[in-house]
């Protein structure tokens, strides 16, 4: 793991590099074009291109990025651990400019007006295409860091088919899964049999043969350059979603297994090893100190976006964000067989500066047809900024969490920590669209159960261990499930148990009772033959009763020792 003097000089690095791009300068909303986002420092014979974690997004969004992405053990205070002004700082990035918009929260919404959407697949199609053209197709490498296929109501309603034929008209040419795997096992396999490009990861197994379930690599010739693609499923799919959906089918980090698909990858004479990973950045982190032969991560799941790449020892690793909003790009130069000199960065895909391509255009256009009107069906209104991202509750956490208490008559709601579901700013209608984009699951029921104060407790204890765990291995995806109704104190660097305090009923500020029960609703639960109404139809009904939509404003988690 590399010192704290190392990324320090990194920052220093990184500003003197951003401090020469236009995307860097407050001036930028005049004078930003598709060339300066284009601007790279091209290197060697190979280009791969990286997008992840789109959640089924096929037009520019509005996502505003976390205030909270707490690290612990060795990686509190590093990358990607930083947000707002800390970010800023170390990557030199001037205030008030599109590229701290992109990547902050920092004065989000007049910079969000100021700016505008970033994304839309169409928009990142010129982007590949001019990439491609500049350097040549034969050099340039299109790869899909997973989370694609899920988290939109036309993903939803043509269970995944949306995605596929947009990321193949992009001509990518492998991806890794995660959410993929919650279409269930025959729909999977479907989806897969359409693509023209292999479903990499290594990291699953047949639990009655013990047998690799997907080839684990896929060899390329780019730029006269044998480059391997080793995919990396999300580990802990059978844990953060239904293992119901994946039977008979055992995931794991399995670093032994890597170094093994590695060592064979540089047998058959790849020149470039690159890790297409659904891990989580934290969890690449480890294993780039671990595995020996890696020249580049490609890492999702965990949504987190640095401008450029980070090295841990031989290793460069980059993450793309999410919901399109960037495109990654790492340049290799290979001399002698071997990977002697990287060129990385993050390219923001401002919707209004880059033009979208025309034929993709037309395409999202043809697949979203049928759904267009329900999809732009107001519901209501906002009067807030609504958004999820971030370690606890966001706002758009509040509203579903209000609307579960209030449609299902609890006195505590829960709500998962998911990453995914894009931002509204305050004044905007709220359409059939952003509800799906919050809310579209293939295990949407919303139950109504009975908990003790013990089980609650328990529950945010063991999911808090989840995130917040020193070891990276033990981490198994998402942020804290959110609450409505309740109201605790979290020490995130104390062992588990002991992280959850002071859990009280926000209506009588009286102290949760260990023994005493109460009604709970929530959703997304992992286990079988839920009964509920799906939660998009409950946000639907919740929001059309109130019309205008004020997100609460009362502390729900109060933070200690971060």
């Amino acid at each position: 793991m590399r010192s704290r003097r190392e990324f320090i000089q990194l920052a220093s690095v990184s500003a003197m590099l951003l401090a020469t791009k236009p995307w860097n300068s407050v001036a930028a909303k005049q004078s930003l074009k598709t060339d300066d986002l284009l601007d790279f420092d091209a290197k060697g014979q190979v280009t791969l291109l990286h997008l992840t974690d789109m959640h089924g997004q096929l037009n520019p969004v509005y996502y505003r990025p976390p205030s909270e992405n707490f690290g612990v053990g060795k990686f509190e205070g590093i990358p990607p651990h930083l947000v707002g002004e800390a970010f800023l700082e170390h990557f030199g990035i001037l205030p008030n400019t599109p590229l701290a918009y992109a990547h902050t929260m920092v004065d989000y919404v007049p910079l969000a007006m100021e700016y505008g959407k970033l994304g839309g697949l169409d928009h990142t199609s010129t982007l590949i295409k001019a990439i491609r053209s500049e350097r040549g197709d034969n050099k340039v490498l299109l790869l899909d860091g997973g989370d694609t296929w899920q988290g939109s109501y036309t993903s939803l309603k043509t269970q995944g088919e949306d995605m596929v034929e947009v990321m193949k008209a992009l001509g990518t040419e492998a991806m890794v899964g995660h959410w993929e795997f919650t279409f269930g096992q025959q729909r999977l396999k479907e989806l897969i049999d359409k693509l023209e490009y292999p479903f990499l990861g290594g990291n699953v197994f047949d639990t009655e043969w013990d047998e690799p379930v997907f080839e684990s690599t896929a060899f390329f010739e780019k730029g006269g350059v044998s480059v391997a693609v080793i995919g990396q499923h999300f580990p802990y799919t059978p844990i953060a979603n239904p293992n119901y959906m994946v039977k008979g089918w055992s995931f794991g980090i399995r670093p032994e297994v890597l170094q093994k698909n590695v060592d064979e990858a540089k047998k058959q004479g790849a020149e470039i090893v690159v890790l297409l990973s659904h891990n989580g950045f934290d969890v690449d982190q480890k294993l780039a100190a671990m595995i020996q032969g890696i020249d580049v991560i490609l890492t999702g799941h965990t949504h987190d976006a640095i401008p450029k790449g980070i090295r841990i020892k031989d290793t460069l690793l980059l993450s793309s964000g999410s919901h399109g909003k960037y495109l990654g790009r790492v340049d290799l130069k290979v001399k002698n067989g071997k990977v002697v000199e990287t060129s990385s960065n993050l390219i923001p895909v401002f919707s209004d500066v880059v033009a979208p391509d025309k034929e993709m255009t037309k395409l999202i256009k043809q697949i979203r047809s049928p759904y267009e009107k329900e999809c732009n069906r107001i519901i209501g209104k906002t009067d807030n900024l609504l958004y999820r991202r971030g370690n606890f509750n966001g706002s758009w956490d509040d509203v579903i969490c209000d609307a579960i208490m209030q449609e299902r008559d609890t006195e505590i709601s829960l709500s998962p920590g998911f990453r995914w579901g894009t931002t509204l700013l305050p004044g905007q209608n709220i359409t059939v669209d952003d509800i799906y984009s919050q809310t579209s699951m293939n295990y949407p029921e919303v139950y109504r159960v009975e908990m003790t104060g013990k089980m609650i407790k328990d529950l945010l204890e063991d999911v808090c261990d989840n995130i917040f765990n020193p070891d990276p291995f033990f981490q198994q995806g998402g942020d804290m499930v959110r609450v409505g109704g309740l109201s605790y104190t979290c020490h995130p660097k104390n062992k588990i148990g002991n992280r959850i305090s002071n859990l009280r009923m926000i209506s009588s500020d009286m102290l949760l009772q260990s023994n005493q029960k109460y009604v709970v609703g929530g959703w997304g639960s992992v286990n079988q033959n839920v009964k509920g109404p799906a939660i998009y139809n409950l946000l639907e009904n919740f929001i059309s009763e109130k019309k205008v939509i004020k997100a609460s404003s009362k502390e729900t988690v109060k933070i200690v020792g971060m």
